[in-house]
């Protein structure tokens, strides 16, 4: 049995679907805050069980009889309590007989413990003390953060803003990540393994050539750091200062192809209302 947990936000439900292409769905299980409200994953013969992060009583139920745990990380922003949940939720795998954890981590959280990985960084060091088996799958930033239906108003408006200096974001598409989760739940071989999950380099002035491109609009590239507000700014601050450029080809290998391309994720997310 294959417990997915936190499966009823976006990666969660992308990996159930992954699964249901190699595995039975009686061998799948998702743990969500309220069953009663994912029927939709009962009817695909889903055992939905009630997994609260905040309610360790409800996990070690939720994890029981399952052979694997796809450990999805909470969405919770505050450090301290995101890393009481995920020890709360190792604890609870432990104690319900789980064998191995697979943990949707971050770039860079076995090296660092400061910052943006303080509570995956923890999370890792709680999985291998714990002593079971396991395979950590380091996420960069989602491609669908910057690539999305919002970038209309570039092709409406031919200019395209940016704050990045022009330096290369290494993100990935949910989709993509959550086909390589299903790949290392689904075969003993990644068992022990970190991974360091990259999609292919690109920069903003691509992004503008390619928006030209499919559109058949002139799209322009305009570089105005101060003028892109709050956590999208943030995240642009990371990239001009070169934190974004990593490349490993572990995607590519856990997918058994390349992950998808630039031009691939803007030509879907323009297609979507």
């Amino acid at each position: 049995m294959i417990v997915v947990s936190a499966a009823s936000g976006a990666l969660g439900r992308l990996v159930i679907s992954q699964l249901l292409t190699r595995v039975p769905a009686g061998q799948v299980a998702a743990a969500v805050r309220d069953p009663a409200r994912h029927t939709d994953l009962t009817a695909l013969g889903i055992d939905v069980r009630h997994g609260d992060y905040d309610n360790p009583a409800s996990l070690e139920s939720a994890f029981r009889g399952a052979e694997r745990l796809l450990l999805i990380s909470s969405p919770e922003l505050a450090p301290d309590r995101r890393i009481r949940q995920h020890l709360t939720t190792v604890e609870a795998a432990g104690a319900a007989g789980v064998r191995v954890i697979a943990y949707t981590s971050f770039l860079g959280a076995d090296r660092s413990g400061d910052g943006l990985n303080a509570a995956h960084h923890a999370t890792e060091r709680a999985i291998l003390d714990s002593g079971l088996g396991y395979v950590m799958l380091r996420h960069p930033f989602y491609t669908e953060a910057f690539v999305n239906p919002g970038l209309r108003k570039a092709v409406e408006s031919g200019t395209l803003v940016s704050g990045t200096g022009g330096r290369g974001l290494n993100t990935a598409l949910r989709a993509d990540l959550a086909e390589a989760a299903a790949a290392v739940l689904t075969d003993d071989t990644h068992l022990g393994r970190g991974y360091d999950l990259t999609g292919p380099l690109w920069t903003y002035p691509q992004l503008a050539e390619v928006l030209g491109e499919i559109t058949g609009t002139r799209v322009e590239h305009r570089e105005e750091p101060g003028a892109i507000p709050g956590a999208m700014g943030f995240l642009m601050g990371l990239a001009r200062s070169g934190m974004l450029e990593r490349q490993t080809d572990d995607l590519r290998q856990l997918l058994g192809r390349p992950p998808t391309s630039l031009r691939q994720a803007v030509t879907y997310a323009l297609s979507q209302g």
